[in-house]
């Protein structure tokens, strides 16, 4: 069964979506289910565990997404995270066929 995911601590989940309120059910679902779009921001509730420790996680276990976006308004930490999914393409760690966008969502 293919997936749409939403991993957010604070936002609303979309339509069309499952929400992931932490990395641990994100890695659950790109475990158990094919993940057409996975949107993920990287400040949640655990600040040990966030979303550059779930991209870094992904990478190394190749747990993949078709289309992948970075939604987090934290800028820093935003552009970290697509950084390290970008350099994983380039560098033959991940399919250079999956699309990986940087869209900041505002907090409300």
């Amino acid at each position: 069964m293919t997936v749409n995911v939403f991993l957010d601590d604070y936002r609303h989940c979309p339509q069309g979506y499952i929400l992931a309120k932490d990395i641990d059910e994100c890695i659950d679902l790109l475990e158990r289910h094919s993940i057409s779009h996975l949107s993920l921001d990287h400040d949640l509730e655990c600040k040990t565990r966030n979303g550059l420790m779930l991209v870094h996680y992904m990478v190394k276990y190749k747990l993949f997404a078709e289309f992948i976006t970075i939604h987090s308004a934290n800028s820093v930490a935003g552009k970290q995270m697509f950084k390290y999914l970008k350099e994983a393409q380039i560098e033959n760690l991940m399919p250079k066929a999956i699309r990986i966008l940087l869209r900041p969502l505002p907090l409300r």
